[in-house]
């Protein structure tokens, strides 16, 4: 594995769009002005939240920004604005032989999902399932998930326990046991689209996490359907389900029963594996919301309700 170098006071940040364009203008400007009160340089790439339909620029002129930003020996980590849509439109574009040669921080999640896992197939490279920088503000980012960001970006050590943000909330214990493995995952819908193409997800002895956001359980059951037939979850180590907010049954009648809950869908799918599994850690689209590192070892303790990432995800 390609371990990044960890983010230190005086690094630059380069800024990209490869998803959708920021709703609100102002996110950028609130993000950039965190970013140099916390110490770093900001530096945002030329097509940044352009607009052409639901996505921020060409697919071309996103991941020119992408490459650029991995090619260029001033920036040190490359985030985000926010995910949405369209990051797998541009993986064809993209240059993996830069990224091998240049490996640094990359930070997004949702739609990003897309480019952890691709580049994490094509180079090796630990990436950083975490925030974008629509949420660097006082109003968005709380202190859960910045201080989970800084264990998992600017530290040598590794990050250790993944803890409940909230002490109200609940981890549920689908299946029992310790497992071992690389982790790796993000959001399911993104999981299944790598299916049948150069960048589809590796499970094989790997611990693997999902997390979704305001996605009915019937889909969550359809998507869950799809990672078993194409042989995703024989192998797994062990599975980890983020709290996925609002995946709730809506009023919908297609012509069949649409009451089962997520809790549900994912005894139904995950309790027959047999393997270490829980929900409800705050990963993916939520208020406290750890930052992941794809590609190092963690342990699931499953009866005990534990994820602990014991591998460093940065170097000096």
């Amino acid at each position: 594995m390609l371990k990044p170098k960890l983010l230190q006071k005086g690094d630059t940040i380069g800024v990209i769009s490869p998803a959708s364009p920021s709703f609100k203008r102002s996110d950028v400007r609130r993000g950039m002005d965190t970013l140099k009160q916390w110490g770093y340089k900001v530096v945002l790439s030329k097509n940044l939240n352009k607009r052409k339909g639901f996505v921020a620029g060409t697919d071309e002129e996103r991941a020119e920004d992408f490459n650029e930003m991995f090619s260029r020996i001033d920036i040190d980590a490359v985030f985000v604005t926010q995910g949405g849509y369209g990051s797998a439109r541009m993986l064809r574009y993209i240059d993996f032989n830069i990224i091998q040669k240049n490996p640094k921080i990359f930070l997004g999640f949702s739609d990003i999902t897309s480019l952890h896992l691709a580049i994490l197939k094509k180079t090796g490279l630990i990436t950083f399932h975490g925030p974008g920088m629509s949420r660097y503000n006082p109003e968005e980012l709380t202190d859960y998930t910045k201080n989970h960001l800084f264990k998992a970006i600017a530290s040598t050590e590794p990050i250790g326990e993944i803890p409940l943000a909230d002490e109200k909330k609940w981890i549920n214990t689908i299946n029992p046991g310790v497992a071992e493995g690389i982790i790796t995952g993000g959001n399911l819908t993104l999981i299944c689209s790598t299916l049948g193409t150069p960048y589809e997800i590796e499970t094989d002895g790997k611990i693997l996490f999902i997390e979704e956001l305001e996605t009915e359980p019937w889909i969550i059951d359809h998507m869950l359907t799809h990672l078993l037939n194409a042989g995703k979850l024989d192998k797994v180590a062990g599975i980890i389900v983020g709290e996925c907010v609002n995946c709730t049954p809506r009023q919908h009648n297609p012509g069949y029963y649409v009451d089962m809950s997520l809790e549900d869908i994912l005894f139904e799918f995950i309790k027959p594996l047999k393997v270490p599994s829980i929900h409800g850690l705050p990963i993916g689209h939520t208020k406290d919301m750890a930052t992941i590192p794809l590609g190092v070892r963690a342990k699931l303790d499953a009866a005990k309700k534990k994820l602990t990432i014991i591998e460093a995800s940065v170097k000096e």
